[in-house]
């Protein structure tokens, strides 16, 4: 009788283990492609905050400011963070808003406080943003739209020297309108719901108090131009609130801090503010635009590209070794790497082969590309060469080889031509890409069509010193 009795329970037992089975999960959020350091986005976010606060106007009452720093530090806090220098400002601004740079500082318009209901949606929007510093959603996009320009570049980006946003300003990156570094695709905006809906909840916050806010503002989109703001920097992922709240169901239960009666106070300290001047520009400095930085400087690396001379720029046939934890292989010794080593992707060339915008016209990008699905080298590549193509749309593809290295990985070549920055002569290269247990590692081998000949004796060299790590 005890066996039968039995039954139901074990029955039980395994109806629940399909229910946790079948139960949804988290979505496991985390940063994507970048060629920049965290501390190159720390360092850029402290000059563009400097251009903020000459172009807006900052508050200075300390009860308003430390209203707005005791919620954005709380939230700080979380580990899913990532422990960034956070700052936290208020600017004098009627449109419903907030912005956070690349490395930390972050801006809440007044108009955004004074639209809140309660602290929880204040805070939900400040999750919101420190959410897009912890995922480094500027730089992603800026290096995902750059790939081929930014090696050279970053490589002689040194901090400490000032001026890395001059330097970005060569390549049209800066705090205008459409900036990359502040406007972000729709799936960027939902992962940072859901990253700042697990820092709302870890730091005290009701997470609910998103949700409302999003509501609040749909449902104001229509009638207010003080929302329009909002949703121009923040496309509205489909299904928004469904998201939130439904993220919200699978987080632990935790007991949520209730509102001070703070807030009350401080709109009506800002409703009471008069108007504040607004800083002007300095000289030579437009609305949004990236100021410092000496034009064509880039720290270590001086670009001295001669459009009409690429011979100084040629490859010598003795090499070093490059050595990192995913590949090693050879390069010319009178060659600089630029990048750490460790990157996802370095450039590798004399300063004679870069030019001040940024464009390499001989030189070699190495860099790994990652798998969407499975590790299969013809799709990878297939995959790679539409990137590089996005990158630079001059770029046209031609044959494809199959061929193995003498390290005895299967790889591919596939020969490129464009528009090359030397004079008279078209653009020569070949995409080496290589099978690679995290995808592919791919060498593009970048030389002026008329000096090809030269500098194919240095590239047979680095392509047969691949070396995969098993």
């Amino acid at each position: 009788m005890r066996l039968f009795r039995s039954i139901p329970l074990i029955t039980l037992f395994a109806f629940a283990a399909l229910a946790q089975k079948d139960a949804p999960k988290a979505k496991n959020i985390k940063p994507g492609f970048n060629l920049f350091s965290k501390d190159q986005d720390v360092q850029m976010g402290r000059e563009y905050a400097s251009q903020v606060e000459q172009q807006m106007a900052v508050i200075k009452d300390e009860q308003i400011n430390a209203f707005v720093r005791n919620i954005g530090e709380r939230l700080a806090k979380s580990s899913l963070a990532d422990k960034y220098p956070y700052t936290f400002k208020v600017v004098q601004e009627k449109s419903i808003n907030a912005f956070a740079l690349p490395g930390g500082p972050t801006f809440t318009h007044t108009g955004l406080i004074t639209a809140a209901d309660t602290e929880a949606q204040i805070a939900g929007v400040l999750a919101h943003e420190i959410s897009h510093v912890a995922l480094r959603h500027g730089t992603n996009q800026a290096s995902k739209a750059n790939l081929m320009q930014l090696p050279a570049v970053l490589g002689g980006a040194m901090l400490g020297n000032g001026g890395i946003t001059g330097t970005l300003a060569q390549l049209g990156i800066g705090l205008g309108a459409n900036s990359l570094i502040m406007k972000f695709s729709r799936n960027a905006e939902s992962d940072a719901d859901l990253l700042g809906v697990r820092i709302m909840s870890e730091a005290g916050y009701n997470p609910i108090g998103m949700a409302q806010f999003f509501e609040k503002l749909q449902a104001e989109s229509g009638k207010s131009s003080r929302v329009q703001e909002f949703f121009a920097s923040h496309p509205n992922p489909d299904n928004r609130v469904k998201k939130v709240q439904a993220e919200i169901l699978l987080l632990p239960a935790r007991q949520y801090q209730n509102d001070t009666a703070d807030i009350t106070r401080v709109k009506a300290l800002i409703q009471g503010m008069p108007e504040l001047p607004k800083p002007k520009p300095q000289p030579g400095q437009g609305q949004g635009q990236p100021q410092g930085g000496q034009g064509g400087q880039q720290g270590g690396v001086q670009p001295g590209g001669n459009p009409s001379n690429p011979s100084a720029a040629r490859p010598s046939r003795g090499l070093r070794e490059f050595q990192s934890r995913a590949v090693s292989f050879g390069y010319p010794d009178n060659w600089q790497v630029m990048g750490d080593q460790n990157a996802q992707e370095v450039m590798i060339a004399s300063p004679s082969g870069i030019f001040a915008n940024g464009a390499i016209g001989y030189g070699v990008i190495a860099g790994l590309h990652q798998s969407r699905n499975r590790p299969n080298l013809q799709n990878d590549t297939a995959e790679l060469l539409r990137a590089f193509q996005q990158r630079d749309q001059g770029l046209r593809p031609g044959a494809s080889k199959a061929f193995r290295l003498p390290s005895g990985s299967n790889a591919i070549a596939t020969r490129l031509q464009g528009q090359s920055p030397f004079q008279n002569t078209n653009e020569a290269a070949v995409l080496v890409s290589v099978e690679h247990p995290a995808g592919l590692f791919y060498m593009l081998l970048i030389a002026p069509e008329s000096d090809l000949g030269n500098a194919q004796p240095a590239f047979d060299q680095m392509i047969d010193s691949i070396r995969i790590p098993r």
